[in-house]
């Protein structure tokens, strides 16, 4: 389950952040953007990102993930659409299969929210695991 590997590296991240910004207690909520191709369940990545937060500043927070969806782009005619699941990666105008994936792979901490009421914003790199 990849899903908890995810979960540990967003908490890691939120905690460091809380760190760096000094006095905060406790962290309420986590906003995620999570992309339709990512191969992320979201049920998954709530219960663990739960399990995750135990015992940390964390406790307790709220994990919203925003799904993305995936769109692609044909290079030879610039049509756009989604791709869906399964992904369609050839292009429904022309039938090339020269797609440009545009959206559905993020996978990143979009805002974070501190017991304090303010909101900050991050930009986080995307969270790759380790194979």
């Amino acid at each position: 389950m990849h899903e908890m590997s995810i979960a540990l590296a967003v908490v890691g991240q939120v905690e460091q952040a809380a760190a760096e910004a000094g006095g905060v207690t406790a962290v309420t909520s986590v906003r995620l953007q999570v992309g339709e191709l990512a191969g992320v369940v979201p049920d998954a990545l709530s219960f663990c990102f739960e399990l995750a937060c135990a015992g940390t500043v964390l406790e307790g927070a709220e994990l919203v993930a925003e799904s993305v969806p995936g769109r692609a782009r044909c290079e030879p005619c610039a049509d756009e659409w989604a791709v869906g699941m399964p992904p369609q990666l050839c292009c429904p105008m022309c039938g090339e299969a020269t797609a440009e994936l545009l959206s559905g792979r993020e996978l990143q901490i979009v805002s974070v929210h501190w017991e304090d009421g303010q909101e900050h914003e991050r930009a986080r790199e995307p969270i790759f695991e380790e194979c």
